[in-house]
């Protein structure tokens, strides 16, 4: 008996035939990886450089301020967070 609200549908496809449309439909073009990878490694490059020269140019204030945030707390955060960037484009590359 035939449902007329619902019309009976083509056989759904199996997990594996899904998985692979999946990836040919959304897989990255290797000019996309290349600007991506290079986005995110750029990124944490100049995260690294640029926040550690300014902690450098604003180490006297820091100290003097009396945060419970110094220097060595400061340094590590920034170069964490280079270290993310940079592994989101080692990331990027390969998945």
């Amino acid at each position: 008996m035939s449902n007329p609200i619902f019309p009976s549908s083509p056989a759904s496809p199996t997990f594996k035939e899904a998985l692979k449309e999946d990836r040919a439909q959304y897989d990255d073009c290797t000019p996309c990886r290349v600007i991506g990878t290079g986005a995110f490694i750029g990124l944490g490059a100049y995260t690294y450089i640029s926040g550690h020269a300014q902690l450098r140019k604003q180490e006297a204030l820091i100290r003097k301020s009396g945060s419970a945030f110094g220097m060595r707390s400061r340094g590590a955060a920034l170069t964490g967070t280079a270290v993310i960037c940079c592994g989101l484009g080692v990331y990027r590359w390969f998945v």
